[in-house]
């Protein structure tokens, strides 16, 4: 049996190849800016989310976080991918230098929730909180990618939210049958570990965790080319519609 360490080893070393590029795929670029327009559509006023603290696990070269974290008052961006957070830093270096007092890049396989390396607090005056805890918990097209149990990630989000009021908003395309499987191509299936991710098994999952207010639903579609047959390699295949859902549930 693979343990879930090495066989996110494996993974990290597919994203540190391709995170230079990562963000010239079109998908990405769409599926990001789809994501963060139902987020909006789910979160509190401006004046309310200008006060939230947002971590985003997951994060790859900071798509997600560079589109939200202007509307927050800070936001953690974690990746067990040294190459992607790489990409990130740039941009915060470079193109968005305005953000690099919100957004804080971190490198780790994120299990704990006292994890030294989220407790710094770019908002605050001393810079570093003991076990800080977040307002939000994002996820973009990372679920499919957790080796099982599933359950442990969320168990982690749950550690890492604020009590009472923390919340999660997690998005991935949806395990609709076996069409699903070809969201990816067969030549990366190695580095997936679910087609998508299932509606039931989400608020099971979620609720035994201590999630409450769970609602699971349809956040958009899109379409998507995938290979001409399963495994060919050959583009040009059919266009198939992909729905991608919203989890959401706020630690009690």
């Amino acid at each position: 049996m693979t343990s879930n360490t090495s066989t996110a080893t494996n993974k990290d070393s597919r994203f540190n190849a391709e995170a230079t590029n990562w963000d010239a795929n079109p998908f990405v670029q769409a599926a990001t800016v789809h994501a963060h327009k139902a987020l909006l559509s789910r979160l509190p006023p401006p004046e309310e989310l200008a006060t939230y603290d947002v971590l985003e696990m997951g994060c790859g070269t900071g798509l997600l976080s560079l589109l939200l974290a202007p509307s927050a008052r800070s936001l953690t961006a974690v990746d067990a991918a040294e190459g992607m957070i790489n990409v990130l830093k740039s941009k915060l270096a470079t193109s968005h230098a305005h953000l690099s007092n919100k957004v804080v890049p971190v490198h780790a396989l994120l299990e704990d929730p006292d994890d030294d390396r989220i407790q710094f607090d770019p908002a605050s005056s001393t810079g570093r909180e003991k076990k800080r805890r977040f307002d939000l918990i994002t996820s973009h097209l990372v679920l499919h990618h957790i080796p099982d149990p599933l359950s442990a990630v969320l168990t982690t989000m749950y550690g890492c939210l604020k009590p009472g009021t923390g919340r999660v908003m997690l998005t991935d395309f949806e395990n609709f049958g076996p069409e699903a499987r070809r969201f990816h191509a067969e030549s990366k299936m190695a580095e997936v570990e679910r087609d998508g991710i299932g509606r039931d098994e989400m608020r099971e999952l979620m609720e035994a965790a201590g999630f409450v207010d769970v609602k699971i639903e349809v956040a958009f579609e899109m379409d998507k080319q995938v290979e001409r047959e399963p495994g060919s390699g050959i583009k040009g295949g059919p266009i198939l519609r992909f729905p991608f859902l919203v989890c959401e549930g706020r630690r009690p």
